[in-house]
């Protein structure tokens, strides 16, 4: 399907079709919107969406993507994590 088949002549919805909701956040990781931000977004008024959209990027910095596996997970320093890892390793004989 064509994105052409949803042009129309008002201001774009800021989805990046990365559609997943956070559990805890209450919005989407792609687009940053509340899940009634999105169901209401075509009856929103243009001035509405635009003081949405304005606000979007704070609201991302809220989200903070998690590295490292469970190590992160459980608050622990990957380096640290690494360096147990090499202590409990078996002695070569």
């Amino acid at each position: 399907m064509s994105d052409e088949l949803w042009k129309r002549d008002e201001i774009e919805s800021p989805c990046v079709k990365i559609c997943v909701i956070h559990p805890e956040a209450r919005m989407c990781i792609g687009c940053f919107r509340t899940p009634e931000e999105i169901r209401r977004w075509s009856r929103f008024t243009s001035d509405e969406r635009r003081e949405i959209m304005a606000g979007l990027a704070e609201r991302g910095k809220t989200l903070i993507k998690r590295r490292g596996g469970r190590g992160a997970r459980l608050g622990r320093d990957p380096a640290a994590t690494a360096n147990a890892q090499v202590v409990f390793a078996p002695k070569e004989d």
